[in-house]
């Protein structure tokens, strides 16, 4: 099974996935353009860590070793050795493309080549390999390290060997639930909490409850960890935008036209934790404030 893992892309859901795996005890090549990206995951990374120590979650040592097993490039080369790749940039296809593109020349003809996306089609970004068969969508909840489900997407050319080798280490080695889904935009859980999300900004544009009233009705209501809107706040109100435009496109059903206020929020640079601001306040740590 997997040993070797290589993460591409340094940002929120690549340090997630990133942690995830060392914790679990697999060496880590994580991969971002510039230095300067990567000293910024690794000192939000060092957060991370920090903050499960205060809670007593792990130890000093624990933590040394986390960060010791995750190995910090600059170059898609030094993922040659890995055996399985999971893509993490962002939700662009043509860009996702290119780091296909460029893995296939570097990564051994056997090395699953996954993407964590959201929205996109697994068949498309598939068909840029030489090897279509090894593609295939593993999609984590952020966090990844506290969420115990993966969606594996199979595309249209997946093997039933990548399929297999994928759900295998999902359930075994991460010790999370693989589901596997057809493609189709949003998949299951994109496509369902952006469209809670969603009704949650079109009853705070209409007036019909606060902001704080709508999410303590479901997250008390329904026992949610956090409401809709604080959901939206730790996913990225840009991710959530990104997401809802790309499924009112492909599906064309008006249900999935983003509300306004959401693109309001964006155009403003209120996106939420990663910015300190959305609907609700956040400290450096993502720690909610108001």
């Amino acid at each position: 099974m997997f040993k070797i893992v290589g993460v591409v892309g340094a940002g929120t859901m690549g340090q997630s996935i990133a942690e995830m795996l060392a914790v679990k005890g697999l060496d880590v090549h994580l991969v971002e353009k510039t230095p300067e990206k990567l000293q910024q995951a690794r000192e939000m990374l060092e957060q991370s860590l920090d903050r499960q120590m205060e809670r007593w979650a792990i130890t000093a040592a624990e933590k040394k070793l986390t960060l010791n097993r995750i190995h910090m490039e600059t170059s898609l080369q030094f993922l040659a050795d890995c055996e399985l790749v999971i893509e993490t940039i962002s939700e662009d296809l043509e860009s996702k493309k290119e780091v296909f593109r460029e893995l296939d020349a570097i990564v051994a003809n056997d090395t699953v080549l996954a993407s964590n996306t959201s929205t996109l089609s697994l068949t498309e970004l598939a068909g840029v390999s030489r090897y279509p068969e090894r593609v295939i969508g593993m999609h984590f909840v952020y966090p990844a390290l506290r969420i115990d489900v993966v969606e594996i997407i199979r595309g249209l050319q997946t093997s039933d060997e990548t399929f297999t080798k994928t759900k295998k280490f999902i359930d075994d080695n991460l010790e999370k639930k693989g589901v596997m889904v057809y493609e189709s935009p949003g998949f299951v859980t994109t496509r369902l909490v952006c469209l809670l999300i969603n009704e949650a900004l079109h009853l705070l544009e209409e007036g019909v409850a606060s902001t704080e009233d709508i999410d303590d009705a479901m997250r008390l209501g329904y026992r949610f960890e956090a409401g809709p809107l604080e959901m939206a706040d730790r996913f990225g109100l840009d991710s959530v935008l990104a997401a809802l435009d790309r499924m009112f496109r492909e599906y064309g059903e008006l249900k999935y036209r983003p509300s306004f206020l959401l693109k309001k929020k964006v155009r403003a640079g209120q996106l939420g934790i990663k910015s300190g601001i959305g609907f609700f306040k956040y400290d450096k740590d993502g720690e909610r404030i108001l």
